[in-house]
This record gives C-alpha cells, structure tokens and sequence, in this order.
C-alpha cells in the first residue's frame, strides 16, 4: 500500500498539473467498494469547481476546491493498487478505470485501481478541511512525539502504524525508520528512553523526506501522477531483504511478525 512519501509524490505530481483548473466532467465506473461517497454526489461536487490545490493530509490525497461560492474537497485514498494519472484526453483508458475528471486544460485526471480497495468521496462546504486521523510526522514537535508513545504497551513497530498516532508512516518506512535509529522493532513503546524516541523522530523525518525526493518506493503497483515509478526501494536498508548482509555489520537480515505485519530488522545493529 503506498504510504507517505508515495502519496506526497502523487499529490505534488497531480497539484503541478492540475491546479487553477476547472473540471468539466465526471465521469464514474459505478462500480463498488470504490465510493465511499455516492458517484452522483461526486459529480455534482466536482463538476464546474476550480482545482485550488492538491495535497496529502496522511495517505489521504485532498484536492481543495472553489466552485459557486463554496469550497469543497475531493478525497483520493489510493488503496494498495490506486493510481492517480494525468492524462492527455486521446490516450486510451487503462483497464480498471474507476473515474475521470475532463479538466478545462484539456487533460484528464483518471483514478485507476485494478483490485478496488482505493477509496473516492467529496466533503461539501468545507471549513476546517480534512485533517487526517492522527498527527502529521514531517512536522511533529519532539515533545509531542515523545508523547505519543509514553506508556504505551505495545511494540514500537506497532505504535508507528497506528495512523491515529502518526498518520502516513507504513510498513517500509517503519521498518527502515527503526534500522536507523538503532531500536528493535519488538521493544516496548512506553519503555523507549527519551533519547531513543529523539533519535527514532530524526530518523522517520529523515527517511520519508528522502524517500519523497526520490519518488516513494515502487515495490508492486506504485507509480507517481505520470506512471513513473519510485526509486526510494533501492536504498532500502532492511525492508524486503531477508537473508540478506546487513549495509553496516554484514549479520543477516531477520523477518518476524509485528502486529501482522512482516517486520524486517538487523539483530546486530538495533538494540
């Protein structure tokens, strides 16, 4: 499932191209589990507003928009296959084609996703707008993040995926933040030091501004908003590489289960 740096890439991607446009048209596949809104209330949403700005609140892609008066939000939540593309109008559409907004650029946004777990609604008459289920994790205080987690029982790795926590941070990113910072995944959230949990923020800010410089990681079906992968899985430290020597101390790579989730770790190299 794509995760932060993945969606931040879309969102920029899709914000350069889109924005300051009008969607003419809407288009829906009717097809279900897709809608968390009804598709009839997503076209009239949509159709004659202003593409103000996209951006991504969590794994949440939200394109603010002005139409009649009113501002508005369309909600792309991409699921493990969704893909978000801009599209010239003459190119075919990709099989599993879900929606497509006919833009006033004489482009189209086109929201494809082959096994339907992605998600598409519109808030009307916005306000406040769509803030996500937990905290924003390139922006959080240290003392907030070290907050976060006191007394918490369960692992770490588990704490980090917990998106009313820290909304965004996934499987692969969890995994290499942790590699980083020294610490087991196993280990106790609430019993972290105060250290421990400065090091572990550090090393999250720093893995997912890396990861959306070069584009999110493309490890199944993940491409940005022009079908262009990621290259962020080619510096992978630990995620996906069981058996493997570990890049600092040569000890293989070990897999277990975290909450139900693989959890790809270095014996050796985190305490």
């Amino acid at each position: 499932m794509p995760e932060l740096p993945e969606v931040e890439t879309v969102a920029n991607g899709v914000h350069a191209r889109i924005h300051g446009q009008i969607v003419l048209s809407v288009w829906t596949s009717n097809k279900p589990q897709t809608f968390k809104s009804p598709p009839e209330e997503i076209a009239e949403v949509l159709t004659g507003s202003r593409v103000e700005r996209v951006h991504r609140v969590g794994k949440t892609i939200v394109c603010d928009l002005r139409g009649s008066g009113k501002n508005s939000q369309f909600l792309v939540h991409l699921g493990m296959t969704g893909r978000l593309l801009v599209s010239e109008a003459e190119v075919p559409l990709p099989p599993h084609t879900h929606a497509v907004l006919g833009l006033s650029g004489g482009k189209e946004l086109r929201f494809v996703d082959a096994r339907r777990f992605g998600r598409l609604s519109v808030v009307s008459e916005v306000e406040e707008g769509y803030a996500g289920p937990g905290t924003e994790p390139l922006t959080i205080p240290l003392e907030e993040f070290v907050a976060l987690f006191r007394g918490r029982k369960t692992a770490i790795k588990a704490a980090l995926l917990n998106q009313s926590l820290l909304h965004g941070v996934g499987n692969i990113y969890a995994d290499e933040s942790l590699f980083r910072a020294g610490i087991k995944p196993k280990r106790q959230a609430g019993r972290l030091t105060r250290a421990e949990l400065a090091r572990l923020r550090e090393a999250l800010i720093s893995v997912l501004t890396h990861a959306i410089s070069l584009g999110g990681s493309s490890v199944s079906d993940y491409v940005d908003a022009d079908g262009v992968r990621g290259f962020f899985q080619l510096e992978h430290k630990v995620y996906m590489r069981t058996g493997e020597p570990c890049v600092v101390c040569k000890a293989p790579i070990k897999k277990i289960v975290v909450g139900g989730r693989s959890t790809h770790f270095c014996s050796t190299c985190q305490k």
